[in-house]
C-alpha cells in the first residue's frame, strides 16, 4: 500500500473509530489494513492507536499525526482540483428522505453533470448522526439544531402548515382557533433528540404557543407522519411542500391558517474539527445556492 493510500486508512480509522469500517471504505480486507498500520507505526517508531476488542483510538501521538494527515490530505485533493479543475471521489451525505426526494433528487442531475468525477452516497435518516464515527460528510437537517462543534451553513426556512383529512374534520369539526381545539387529536411526532412527542405551535398575537392534544399514534418519521394524517388519524403540522399534491386533490385540507406554526429552519451541517474537503465545499456551496432559492418559491 502506498504511502497517501496508509494516511488515508489511518484518518479512516480515526474517524471510523474501526479497523473494519474503515477498510470496507477503501474496498480492502482487514487484515491488509492491520498489517498497513503496524508497518506506518513502526517506520514511525511510535504508536498511534489504541487498540481493544471493541474501541479503537488515537495516541497522543496519533492524535497529532491525525490532524496533520488530515490537513495533508485535503491539501492534496485541493492541488489535484487545481491541476485538473475537477473535484473527485466518494461524497457521503445524509438527509431526510422525503426532502431527498422532492427538492435533492430534481436538481442533483446538473450537479453531478458539473462534477463527473464526484459520486454521491446518499444515507436518509431523521436521527442523530455522529458523523467522524459514521464516515458521513455533512448531513442536512430540519428543525432547531443541538449545541454542538458542528459547522452550521443555514440554507433558509420552510413555511410550516397545520392540515387534517377531509374524514377527520367530518368527524372532529374544523377548529376555529389554537385554543379551541378540545377533543381534538394530533399524530403525535416523536422527538429523535427527547424520545417525547412534539406538541403542536401556533402563532397567535405575533407570540408563539403550544398546545400538546392526545395522540393515538406516535411515529418517528416524517413519511409515516403524514400517511397517519392522510388515513384520519389526527391533526398534522409540517413544512407546506410535503403536502402541495396533498392539498391541491383534497387528500388533506389546510386548518387554522390564520395560525400558523414558526417556520422550521433547514441547514447543512459538517465537522468543525476537520479541514473542509474540496468535495464537501461544492456540494454545501451548491445546497446554499440550490435549495434556499426553492424555499423561498415555496414559500411565496
Amino acid at each position: 500500500m502506498d504511502r497517501l493510500t496508509t494516511l488515508d486508512l489511518f484518518v479512516r480509522i480515526v474517524d471510523r473509530r474501526s479497523f473494519t469500517a474503515a477498510a470496507a471504505d477503501l474496498g480492502i480486507s482487514r487484515p491488509v489494513a492491520t498489517a498497513s498500520i503496524k508497518a506506518l507505526e513502526q517506520r514511525l517508531k511510535t504508536r498511534l492507536l489504541h487498540r481493544s476488542t471493541r474501541h479503537v483510538q488515537p495516541t497522543v501521538e496519533g492524535e497529532i499525526y491525525y490532524h496533520r494527515c488530515v490537513a495533508v490530505l485535503a491539501d492534496l485533493e485541493d492541488a489535484d482540483r487545481g491541476a485538473s479543475g475537477a473535484v473527485a471521489g466518494l461524497l457521503r451525505i445524509d438527509v431526510s428522505g422525503y426532502l431527498a426526494r422532492t427538492v435533492l433528487l430534481p436538481a442533483l442531475p446538473a450537479f453531478l453533470a458539473q462534477h463527473p468525477a464526484l459520486t454521491l452516497h446518499l444515507g436518509e435518516g431523521e436521527r442523530y448522526v455522529d458523523l467522524v464515527r459514521e464516515g458521513v460528510d455533512c448531513v442536512v437537517r430540519a428543525g432547531p439544531l443541538a449545541d454542538s462543534d458542528m459547522v452550521v451553513r443555514r440554507l433558509g426556512v420552510m413555511e410550516e402548515i397545520t392540515c387534517a383529512s377531509p374524514g377527520y374534520l367530518a368527524k372532529h369539526g374544523v377548529p376555529a382557533a389554537p385554543d379551541r381545539l378540545d377533543g381534538h387529536v394530533m399524530v403525535g411526532f416523536v422527538s429523535s433528540r427527547t424520545d417525547r412527542p412534539l406538541p403542536l405551535e401556533f402563532t397567535v398575537d405575533g407570540r408563539t404557543i403550544e398546545v400538546m392534544l392526545p395522540a393515538r399514534v406516535l411515529v418517528g418519521g416524517a413519511d409515516t407522519s403524514a400517511a397517519a394524517a392522510r388515513l384520519g388519524l389526527g391533526l398534522i403540522q409540517a413544512p407546506r411542500y410535503r403536502f402541495d399534491d396533498d392539498l391541491a386533490s383534497g387528500v388533506l385540507v389546510e386548518v387554522l391558517a390564520e395560525f400558523p406554526p414558526t417556520p422550521t429552519p433547514l441547514a447543512v451541517l459538517y465537522p468543525s474539527n476537520r479541514q473542509m474537503s474540496p468535495r464537501v465545499r461544492v456540494f454545501v456551496d451548491w445546497l446554499v445556492e440550490t435549495i434556499g432559492p426553492q424555499l423561498d418559491r415555496s414559500r411565496r
